[in-house]
């Protein structure tokens, strides 16, 4: 398990005892025992009732990354801006998008951010260069909203799926793109065209 993942993960609670299988025919007064009618029919609401508290019991590891349920991962990111994940990534590289984005919601967009997203998805080095700066009164360029991305293969994430992931993270007025290797693979100038 990835530190990242792990260190996302909400203080353990002491583990819960079983329910005995028996737990609603307990509750009967013994008489009521004695009759084959009401265990039989005590049972029937017995097995519904330990289905809805067995649900209940784990509700705290419902948001808890480590141990949700593939089909919850989307749903958890969504809660934080994470809106693309792909079904067809491993589910732990799921896991640690989705932790690594609640760590660096600040840096969201920034250089920094951005270097540390691509670097996570492609699971190698990156290379962010922009056009953003600190400049003195009246030595602003003409243009500071672009951003060059570099990294040497998209990793386990299908290209088209790496293409989408990295666009919901480069702010909205920013024109930038995107370099697999040797070839572009998204330039936002041209969006409709990739």
């Amino acid at each position: 398990m990835s530190s990242l993942v792990r260190s996302a993960r909400l203080p353990a609670r002491p583990a819960r005892r079983a329910r005995p299988d028996d737990w609603m025919l307990r509750q009967l007064p013994v008489q009521m025992l004695a009759h084959d009618f009401f265990v039989r029919f005590v049972s029937i609401f017995q097995e519904l009732g330990s289905s809805l508290l067995d649900d209940a019991d784990n509700v705290d590891h419902a948001v808890d990354l480590t141990v949700a349920p593939e089909s919850s991962i989307a749903w958890l990111g969504s809660w934080i801006g994470v809106e693309k994940l792909d079904n067809s990534m491993p589910a732990e590289l799921r896991r640690r998008i989705v932790a690594t984005a609640a760590q660096t919601l600040a840096t969201r967009g920034t250089v920094q951010g951005l270097r540390a997203y691509l670097e996570l998805l492609s699971g190698g080095a990156a290379e962010v260069e922009d056009g953003g700066g600190v400049w003195r009164a009246g030595e602003v360029p003409a243009d500071t909203a672009w951003v060059r991305m570099h990294v040497a293969s998209t990793g386990a994430v299908p290209e088209d799926a790496f293409v989408d992931m990295v666009r919901d993270e480069v702010p909205a007025h920013v024109r930038a793109q995107l370099w697999v290797a040797d070839r572009v693979v998204w330039d936002s100038e041209h969006d409709d065209e990739w």
